[in-house]
Protein backbone atom coordinates (compact mmCIF):
# COMPACT_ATOMS: atom_id res chain seq x y z
CA UNK A 1 0.00 0.00 0.00
CA UNK A 2 1.08 3.54 -0.67
CA UNK A 3 -0.22 7.02 0.11
CA UNK A 4 0.14 9.05 -3.08
CA UNK A 5 -0.89 12.68 -2.58
CA UNK A 6 -3.58 11.67 -0.08
CA UNK A 7 -4.89 8.66 -2.02
CA UNK A 8 -4.36 5.18 -0.58
CA UNK A 9 -3.42 2.90 -3.48
CA UNK A 10 -2.13 -0.64 -3.85
CA UNK A 11 0.66 0.79 -6.01
CA UNK A 12 1.59 4.21 -7.28
CA UNK A 13 0.82 5.28 -10.82
CA UNK A 14 4.08 7.22 -11.07
CA UNK A 15 6.05 6.63 -14.27
CA UNK A 16 9.71 6.64 -13.29
CA UNK A 17 10.97 7.57 -16.76
CA UNK A 18 9.43 11.03 -16.30
CA UNK A 19 9.95 11.38 -12.56
CA UNK A 20 12.55 13.86 -11.32
CA UNK A 21 13.21 11.86 -8.15
CA UNK A 22 14.31 8.96 -10.35
CA UNK A 23 16.04 10.99 -13.06
CA UNK A 24 17.89 13.55 -10.95
CA UNK A 25 17.42 12.66 -7.29
CA UNK A 26 15.17 15.73 -7.04
CA UNK A 27 13.46 14.60 -3.85
CA UNK A 28 13.77 14.75 -0.08
CA UNK A 29 12.44 12.37 2.53
CA UNK A 30 11.74 11.77 6.20
CA UNK A 31 12.02 8.40 7.94
CA UNK A 32 9.53 8.34 10.80
CA UNK A 33 8.59 5.95 13.59
CA UNK A 34 4.92 5.58 14.53
CA UNK A 35 4.20 4.04 17.93
CA UNK A 36 0.69 3.25 19.18
CA UNK A 37 -0.88 5.61 16.63
CA UNK A 38 1.49 8.37 17.67
CA UNK A 39 3.94 9.96 15.21
CA UNK A 40 7.10 10.25 17.27
CA UNK A 41 8.82 13.64 17.19
CA UNK A 42 6.18 14.92 14.77
CA UNK A 43 7.05 18.58 15.10
CA UNK A 44 10.76 18.02 14.49
CA UNK A 45 10.11 15.88 11.40
CA UNK A 46 7.64 18.39 10.00
CA UNK A 47 9.83 21.45 10.45
CA UNK A 48 12.89 19.65 9.08
CA UNK A 49 10.85 18.68 6.01
CA UNK A 50 9.61 22.25 5.55
CA UNK A 51 13.12 23.63 5.96
CA UNK A 52 14.52 21.14 3.44
CA UNK A 53 11.82 22.02 0.89
CA UNK A 54 12.64 25.70 1.22
CA UNK A 55 16.37 25.11 0.87
CA UNK A 56 15.93 23.18 -2.40
CA UNK A 57 13.27 25.66 -3.57
CA UNK A 58 10.34 23.28 -3.66
CA UNK A 59 6.85 24.75 -3.55
CA UNK A 60 5.05 24.08 -0.26
CA UNK A 61 1.27 23.67 -0.78
CA UNK A 62 -0.94 25.84 1.43
CA UNK A 63 -2.69 22.78 2.89
CA UNK A 64 0.57 21.12 3.91
CA UNK A 65 0.23 21.84 7.62
CA UNK A 66 1.67 19.77 10.44
CA UNK A 67 -1.82 18.35 11.06
CA UNK A 68 -2.10 17.33 7.40
CA UNK A 69 1.39 15.74 7.54
CA UNK A 70 0.35 13.70 10.59
CA UNK A 71 -2.95 12.65 8.98
CA UNK A 72 -1.20 11.36 5.86
CA UNK A 73 1.33 9.36 7.89
CA UNK A 74 -1.40 7.72 9.99
CA UNK A 75 -3.54 7.11 6.90
CA UNK A 76 -0.95 4.82 5.32
CA UNK A 77 -0.23 3.09 8.63
CA UNK A 78 -3.92 2.36 9.18
CA UNK A 79 -4.32 1.11 5.61
CA UNK A 80 -1.90 -1.76 6.14
CA UNK A 81 -3.38 -5.21 6.64
CA UNK A 82 -0.54 -6.23 8.96
CA UNK A 83 -1.05 -4.59 12.34
CA UNK A 84 1.84 -3.85 14.66
CA UNK A 85 2.64 -1.70 17.69
CA UNK A 86 5.06 0.40 15.67
CA UNK A 87 5.85 1.21 12.06
CA UNK A 88 8.58 2.70 9.91
CA UNK A 89 7.22 5.34 7.51
CA UNK A 90 9.15 6.86 4.64
CA UNK A 91 7.60 10.13 3.49
CA UNK A 92 9.10 11.29 0.19
CA UNK A 93 8.46 14.68 -1.41
CA UNK A 94 9.55 15.16 -5.01
CA UNK A 95 9.43 17.98 -7.52
CA UNK A 96 6.59 17.06 -9.87
CA UNK A 97 7.62 18.88 -13.03
CA UNK A 98 9.03 18.47 -16.52
CA UNK A 99 12.41 19.82 -17.52
CA UNK A 100 16.03 18.72 -17.46
CA UNK A 101 18.34 20.03 -14.73
CA UNK A 102 16.17 23.13 -14.73
CA UNK A 103 12.64 22.17 -13.63
CA UNK A 104 9.81 23.89 -15.45
CA UNK A 105 7.98 24.40 -12.15
CA UNK A 106 8.58 23.87 -8.43
CA UNK A 107 5.28 22.07 -7.81
CA UNK A 108 5.59 19.03 -5.53
CA UNK A 109 3.97 15.66 -4.96
CA UNK A 110 4.55 13.07 -2.24
CA UNK A 111 4.35 9.37 -1.53
CA UNK A 112 4.34 7.69 1.88
CA UNK A 113 5.09 4.03 2.55
CA UNK A 114 4.82 2.14 5.85
CA UNK A 115 6.46 -1.06 7.12
CA UNK A 116 5.63 -2.87 10.40
CA UNK A 117 8.46 -3.06 12.94
CA UNK A 118 9.22 -6.03 15.19
CA UNK A 119 9.74 -3.91 18.31
CA UNK A 120 7.43 -1.29 19.80
CA UNK A 121 9.68 0.92 21.93
CA UNK A 122 13.39 1.13 21.23
CA UNK A 123 15.22 -2.06 22.21
CA UNK A 124 18.81 -2.72 23.20
CA UNK A 125 20.92 -4.65 20.70
CA UNK A 126 23.55 -6.51 22.71
CA UNK A 127 25.21 -8.17 19.70
CA UNK A 128 28.73 -7.25 18.67
CA UNK A 129 28.76 -4.22 16.34
CA UNK A 130 31.93 -3.36 14.47
CA UNK A 131 32.57 -0.24 12.37
CA UNK A 132 35.29 0.97 10.03
CA UNK A 133 36.05 4.19 8.18
CA UNK A 134 34.78 4.50 4.60
CA UNK A 135 37.34 6.49 2.64
CA UNK A 136 36.46 5.92 -1.01
CA UNK A 137 34.33 9.08 -1.09
CA UNK A 138 33.88 12.06 1.22
CA UNK A 139 30.94 14.13 2.44
CA UNK A 140 31.20 17.74 1.32
CA UNK A 141 30.87 20.41 4.00
CA UNK A 142 27.83 22.32 2.77
CA UNK A 143 24.15 22.74 3.51
CA UNK A 144 22.89 20.15 1.02
CA UNK A 145 24.83 17.42 2.83
CA UNK A 146 22.72 18.01 5.94
CA UNK A 147 19.46 17.23 4.08
CA UNK A 148 17.91 13.80 3.53
CA UNK A 149 17.79 13.85 -0.25
CA UNK A 150 17.39 10.93 -2.66
CA UNK A 151 21.05 11.23 -3.62
CA UNK A 152 22.54 8.59 -1.27
CA UNK A 153 25.35 7.16 -3.41
CA UNK A 154 27.95 7.53 -0.65
CA UNK A 155 25.69 5.61 1.73
CA UNK A 156 25.00 2.94 -0.91
CA UNK A 157 28.62 2.35 -1.90
CA UNK A 158 29.63 2.51 1.75
CA UNK A 159 27.03 -0.11 2.66
CA UNK A 160 28.36 -2.40 -0.07
CA UNK A 161 31.91 -1.89 1.23
CA UNK A 162 30.76 -2.74 4.79
CA UNK A 163 28.93 -5.89 3.65
CA UNK A 164 31.86 -7.08 1.53
CA UNK A 165 34.29 -6.65 4.44
CA UNK A 166 32.17 -7.95 7.30
CA UNK A 167 31.50 -4.63 9.07
CA UNK A 168 28.17 -3.72 10.62
CA UNK A 169 28.49 -0.06 9.60
CA UNK A 170 30.97 2.52 8.38
CA UNK A 171 31.79 6.03 9.47
CA UNK A 172 31.89 8.74 6.82
CA UNK A 173 34.51 11.47 6.57
CA UNK A 174 34.12 15.00 5.24
CA UNK A 175 36.58 16.76 2.94
CA UNK A 176 38.60 17.86 5.97
CA UNK A 177 38.95 14.17 6.97
CA UNK A 178 36.83 14.52 10.12
CA UNK A 179 34.16 12.03 11.17
CA UNK A 180 30.72 13.20 10.00
CA UNK A 181 28.26 10.36 10.66
CA UNK A 182 27.64 6.68 10.06
CA UNK A 183 26.06 5.35 6.86
CA UNK A 184 22.56 5.53 8.34
CA UNK A 185 22.93 7.38 11.61
CA UNK A 186 24.48 10.23 13.53
CA UNK A 187 27.46 9.44 15.74
CA UNK A 188 28.41 10.25 19.34
CA UNK A 189 31.86 9.67 20.88
CA UNK A 190 32.46 9.59 24.66
CA UNK A 191 35.77 10.16 26.42
CA UNK A 192 36.07 10.91 30.15
CA UNK A 193 32.34 11.75 30.39
CA UNK A 194 32.52 14.27 27.56
CA UNK A 195 30.01 13.32 24.85
CA UNK A 196 31.06 14.74 21.51
CA UNK A 197 29.04 14.78 18.28
CA UNK A 198 30.00 16.44 14.98
CA UNK A 199 28.36 19.83 14.33
CA UNK A 200 25.90 20.28 11.47
CA UNK A 201 28.44 22.62 9.86
CA UNK A 202 30.72 19.59 9.27
CA UNK A 203 28.12 18.16 6.86
CA UNK A 204 26.23 15.63 8.97
CA UNK A 205 22.51 14.98 8.62
CA UNK A 206 20.47 17.21 10.90
CA UNK A 207 19.06 14.17 12.66
CA UNK A 208 15.78 14.26 14.55
CA UNK A 209 16.97 11.54 16.93
CA UNK A 210 20.30 13.36 17.27
CA UNK A 211 18.35 16.34 18.61
CA UNK A 212 16.39 14.21 21.11
CA UNK A 213 19.53 12.58 22.47
CA UNK A 214 21.41 15.85 22.72
CA UNK A 215 18.59 17.20 24.89
CA UNK A 216 18.74 14.11 27.13
CA UNK A 217 22.55 14.17 27.38
CA UNK A 218 22.54 17.87 28.30
CA UNK A 219 20.36 17.00 31.30
CA UNK A 220 22.52 14.06 32.42
CA UNK A 221 24.43 14.90 35.57
CA UNK A 222 28.16 14.39 35.37
CA UNK A 223 28.36 14.45 31.57
CA UNK A 224 29.24 17.29 29.23
CA UNK A 225 27.80 17.56 25.72
CA UNK A 226 30.02 19.11 23.05
CA UNK A 227 29.37 19.78 19.35
CA UNK A 228 32.84 19.69 17.82
CA UNK A 229 34.64 18.14 14.89
CA UNK A 230 35.67 14.55 15.59
CA UNK A 231 39.01 13.33 14.29
CA UNK A 232 39.44 9.64 13.38
CA UNK A 233 42.31 9.55 15.87
CA UNK A 234 39.81 10.12 18.69
CA UNK A 235 38.02 6.84 17.98
CA UNK A 236 40.78 4.63 19.37
CA UNK A 237 40.95 6.75 22.53
CA UNK A 238 37.20 6.79 23.14
CA UNK A 239 35.50 5.01 26.03
CA UNK A 240 32.25 4.56 24.15
CA UNK A 241 30.76 5.22 20.70
CA UNK A 242 27.11 5.02 19.73
CA UNK A 243 24.98 5.73 16.68
CA UNK A 244 21.45 7.11 16.48
CA UNK A 245 18.49 7.41 14.15
CA UNK A 246 14.72 7.45 14.53
CA UNK A 247 14.23 3.77 13.75
CA UNK A 248 17.00 2.08 15.75
CA UNK A 249 17.06 4.67 18.53
CA UNK A 250 20.56 3.95 19.85
CA UNK A 251 23.09 1.44 18.55
CA UNK A 252 26.26 0.99 20.58
CA UNK A 253 29.51 0.38 18.72
CA UNK A 254 31.48 -2.44 20.35
CA UNK A 255 34.59 -2.49 18.14
CA UNK A 256 36.63 -0.27 15.84
CA UNK A 257 39.80 -1.91 14.55
CA UNK A 258 41.55 -3.30 17.62
CA UNK A 259 39.70 -1.10 20.13
CA UNK A 260 36.66 -2.43 22.02
CA UNK A 261 34.22 -0.12 23.78
CA UNK A 262 31.98 -0.13 26.83
CA UNK A 263 28.22 0.45 26.48
CA UNK A 264 27.03 1.56 29.93
CA UNK A 265 26.14 5.12 29.01
CA UNK A 266 24.36 4.04 25.83
CA UNK A 267 22.18 1.62 27.76
CA UNK A 268 21.18 4.23 30.32
CA UNK A 269 20.49 6.78 27.60
CA UNK A 270 18.22 4.29 25.81
CA UNK A 271 16.14 3.91 28.99
CA UNK A 272 15.73 7.68 29.16
CA UNK A 273 14.76 7.80 25.49
CA UNK A 274 12.04 5.17 25.96
CA UNK A 275 10.72 7.02 29.00
CA UNK A 276 10.58 10.19 26.92
CA UNK A 277 8.53 8.67 24.10
CA UNK A 278 6.18 6.91 26.51
CA UNK A 279 5.40 9.84 28.75
CA UNK A 280 5.83 12.95 26.58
Amino acid sequence: MINSNGQILTESNITIENNRAFLYGDAIFETIKVLDQKVLFLEDHYFRLMSSMRIVRMEIPMNFTMEYFEEQILAIVNALEVKAASYRVRFTVFRDADGLYLPLSNKTSYIAQATPLDQAVYSWNSAAYEVELYKDFYVTKHLLSTLKTNNRMIQITGSIFAAENGYDNCLLLNDEKNIVEALNANVFVIKDKVVKTPPISDGCIKGVMRKQLMELIAKTEGYQLVEESVSPFELQKADEIFLSNCIIGIQAVTKYRKKEFTTEFSQELLKKLNAKIRFS
